[in-house]
């Protein structure tokens, strides 16, 4: 009786195994299954990401080179705009008018009496005049600021592109007139090898 109990036992001891080994199989396949489909769900979503943050990264790119460019164009405007109005209006630079305050003061400081400090404001203002006609004159030829309608930032665009001195814009060559046609977007361009001529 206890030995066929004992085998009794061992079958349903088998038949347990059995169906735990093909239960244990069944859950690996599925773990696997949904290991696969994670893995291709991944690179589905990280594809389309990667994709649109190099879009962004470009984007970027594009507007901040477009907003460096326009920012300079206005500037260089500007600059001209207000040396058009200073000559027109024929007012001194900022430092030829500090230098005249500081000799009015000197002046004032060492003249003797009330009669002295008259005529050494009028010789004063006469420096000033004097040092306004001589700033006139360009004591570099390679500033191309000097002449009319050329800002700061065209001036080192010009000097990149190989146009280094005043004397190439009055009188150009057939090279340098080819590299001056590149700048030929710039407002008063026409006028250029004129303006460099005025420059004694």
């Amino acid at each position: 009786m206890a030995k066929k109990a004992k085998q009794s036992v061992d079958k349903i001891v088998k038949k347990v195994n059995k169906e735990f080994e093909k239960t244990s199989s069944q859950i690996e396949g599925l773990i696997s299954d949904a290991l696969k489909q994670f893995d291709s769900l991944q690179h589905q979503i990280q594809d389309p990401v990667r994709k649109l943050l190099k879009e962004f990264d470009d984007l970027r790119g594009r507007e901040m080179k477009r907003f460096n460019d326009e920012f300079e164009r206005r500037l260089d405007d500007l600059h001209e705009l207000q040396t058009n109005i200073l000559e027109r209006l024929g007012v001194a630079s900022k430092e030829d008018i500090r230098k005249a305050e500081k000799d009015i003061k000197k002046e004032n400081r060492e003249a003797p009496s009330a009669k002295a400090k008259a005529p050494a404001k009028k010789s004063s203002v006469k420096k000033a005049a004097s040092k306004k006609s001589v700033a006139k004159k360009p004591a570099d030829r390679s500033d191309l600021t000097l002449v009319k309608g050329i800002g700061p930032a065209t001036a080192k665009k010009m000097k990149d592109a190989g146009i280094t001195s005043i004397d190439q814009i009055a009188d150009p060559s057939a090279a340098d007139q080819e590299k001056l046609n590149t700048f030929s977007s710039i407002k008063g361009f026409d006028q250029l090898t004129t303006e460099a001529k005025k420059i004694n």
